[in-house]
């Protein structure tokens, strides 16, 4: 019996193939990046999420931070529509749901790059009960300081705050389509009137289990690989990595360039 072997065609990747890919790409010591990654896009990373970590922080080095979303959108009352539960099981769901606590919570959908940065040594964490972000590094601390319950990812958010620190943008086999950034791009477009969403969940404190309701704007990124292709006409092309890419873009540059469109297109 012979037996046929399919080829892998996943290419293998490593740490320094990483590190040559985001340098190329314009990371350097000292930045602010803001991480959105995909291994799977890349092809086999050897030693999973913790390669792709240690070579982010090899670029940014000691003076640089790691920052990443970190949400927790199921902590949301099931009214929300993001638990796919009948409304009878509701009112439990309500009473038995634990809560956000920064220090524990898991963060839902985010990746594995993304939680191993949340539970990095030394890493910190900002107090949003469904949208926080987290971070490693030297300016982790500031940035995660303040999280405005009703400002989710606008001035008074870890994205204003990273903005305003310089940050790049690190799109590592994702497209503009997982750029968080671009929401802040929709608050600061966003009229007067623009509408709105109540929401409540659940947080943990030193007394127990309370809950906390606050309003935002209602977020649509279906537009955000559109903004992405006429933004890229504007800057230099990806880095290939593996079997995907790396783009690494100025984040006030790009909020800027897409609160335009935003403003244009919507």
């Amino acid at each position: 019996m012979v037996f046929v072997v399919a080829q892998n065609s996943r290419p293998l990747v490593t740490q320094s193939d990483i590190e040559t890919a985001l340098c190329g790409a314009g990371l350097q010591t000292g930045d602010v990046a803001m991480v959105h990654a995909s291994m799977s896009r890349l092809g086999y990373v050897i030693g999973g999420a913790e390669t792709v970590v240690r070579a982010l922080l090899h670029c940014v080095g000691d003076s640089g931070t790691l920052m990443t979303p970190a949400q927790t959108w199921l902590n949301l009352d099931p009214e929300r529509g993001v638990h796919d539960l009948p409304p009878e099981d509701w009112q439990l769901l309500r009473q038995e749901s634990p809560g956000f606590d920064p220090a524990v919570t898991p963060s839902i959908g985010m990746g594995a790059v993304a939680e191993l940065i949340r539970t990095w040594p030394g890493s910190f964490r900002s107090s949003h009960p469904a949208r926080s972000s987290a971070s490693i590094g030297a300016r982790a601390a500031d940035l995660m300081a303040q999280h405005d319950l009703h400002d989710l990812h606008g001035e008074r958010s870890p994205l204003g705050a990273a903005i305003r620190a310089g940050a790049k943008i690190v799109l590592l086999g994702v497209g503009y389509d997982k750029c968080t950034a671009l929401h802040l791009a929709e608050t600061r477009a966003a009229p007067d009137d623009a509408p709105v969403l109540s929401e409540r969940g659940w947080v943990r404190t030193p007394d127990g289990r309370r809950e906390v309701s606050y309003t935002t704007l209602a977020f649509d990124g279906t537009d955000f690989p559109a903004i992405g292709r006429t933004f890229e006409e504007t800057c230099d092309p990806p880095v290939a990595v593996g079997n995907g890419e790396v783009r690494v873009v100025d984040a006030a540059r790009l909020v800027n360039f897409a609160v335009l469109r935003i403003q244009e297109h919507r």
